[in-house]
């Protein structure tokens, strides 16, 4: 048996939910598998329909932690356990037990000045792990930079799920609400900084010269929404950006399938980093291409000049020029057919045969 720990799962949402459901999901189909997850409230009827076992930890988010350590420790005395898979390093940080572990890192929580406590406290564990799993190599690189122990660690990229097929309904009301909007640039993630929405506005600005019926469609919410929506003002683009949260799976979905370019040039900010970039796989499947940072793992999402650009997102002039050689020729049709053949290698039985390599 193998225990996965950790603190993000569904039925809460995320890309790290999705990841270590997916996970355990997969590795439940070749090994027995134990999940401890944090509490969530309404995990009940989730819980039930998963084909493994999942322990939920509740109790005060600081006590929670020994809480959980000690619950796992205790479950280990009591079973033949093979191994312990963590989605973080704080997640291993208080277990007693020497089974062997493995730790997923996926850059912002290990992104801490070397020698300061975190860093310390960060590479007492991950230096005492069986494997470190990067998420990319500009994670693993970074991790090196940091003192992990460079061979302990290996990258094996996200996994995702096929696509459904669209329901036409969505596709439809999509169709309504674009009309004759084109070109269609979308991004969907949080509003932070990292994320780089203000710069992609901006060089909207004189896109609109250009395509005076281009349209730049986002989709999420977070703490910079406000700032976002005032710089939309601002600069006079309130016909060119439309603004979407808490929509169906199925309307997000058909917005990105019915757009020609996923834009999302990450930057660092402060420690945060965009370690992979789950979201650019997604569009890919859609055969839609994507622009991205070249700080962070987004060029292990995208293949350059190939499935997409990576520009320097701190360069305005850079994101103007990416977006508008995809534009120009209608190049983002070619890149879009290569993302959809390459995104197969994402698709979570491909990547769980590498777990399963390191784990056997």
């Amino acid at each position: 048996m193998y225990l996965i720990v950790t603190k993000s799962f569904p039925p809460e949402l995320g890309g790290m939910q999705s990841l270590m459901w997916g996970l355990a999901r997969e590795l439940s189909k070749s090994f027995m598998i134990k999940v401890f997850a944090d509490y969530i409230e309404n995990h009940k009827s989730f819980d039930e329909k998963a084909s493994f076992s999942i322990e939920r930890v509740g109790g005060p988010k600081l006590l929670r932690k020994y809480r959980k350590a000690y619950l796992i420790d205790e479950f280990i005395k009591n079973g033949k356990i093979h191994g312990i898979i963590s989605d973080h390093w704080k997640s291993l940080e208080h277990l007693k037990t020497n089974k062997k572990k493995y730790c997923l890192i996926h850059g912002k929580e290990i992104n801490h000045a070397k020698g300061s406590g975190i860093n310390n406290r960060l590479l007492k564990v991950l230096n005492n792990v069986k494997r470190v799993i990067a998420n990319s190599n500009y994670t693993k690189n970074l991790a090196i930079e940091l003192g992990v122990n460079q061979d302990k660690i290996i990258v094996i990229n996200p996994g995702i799920d096929p696509i459904k097929d669209l329901n036409k309904k969505s596709l439809d009301k999509v169709e309504s609400l674009l009309a004759v909007k084109t070109p269609r640039l979308i991004t969907v993630s949080r509003f932070d900084k990292r994320k780089n929405h203000e710069k992609i506005i901006m060089a909207l600005r004189n896109l609109k010269q250009i395509y005076p019926d281009i349209v730049y469609i986002c989709i999420g919410y977070g703490e910079e929404e406000e700032n976002i929506k005032n710089l939309v003002k601002e600069l006079d683009l309130e016909g060119q950006v439309m603004f979407f949260k808490d929509i169906s799976d199925d309307l997000k979905n058909s917005l990105i399938a019915k757009s020609n370019i996923f834009v999302m040039p990450s930057v660092i900010h402060k420690s945060s980093v965009e370690g992979f970039g789950i979201a650019y796989t997604e569009a890919a499947q859609y055969g839609i291409p994507s622009i991205g940072g070249k700080d962070g793992g987004a060029s292990d999402a995208i293949v350059h000049e190939k499935t997409g650009l990576i520009c320097d997102g701190n360069n305005l002039d850079e994101i103007y020029s990416s977006i508008n050689s995809m534009l120009e020729n209608k190049k983002y049709l070619e890149f879009g057919k290569n993302a959809k053949d390459y995104v197969t290698k994402f698709y979570w039985p491909n990547i769980v045969e590498k777990y399963k390599e390191i784990l056997n």
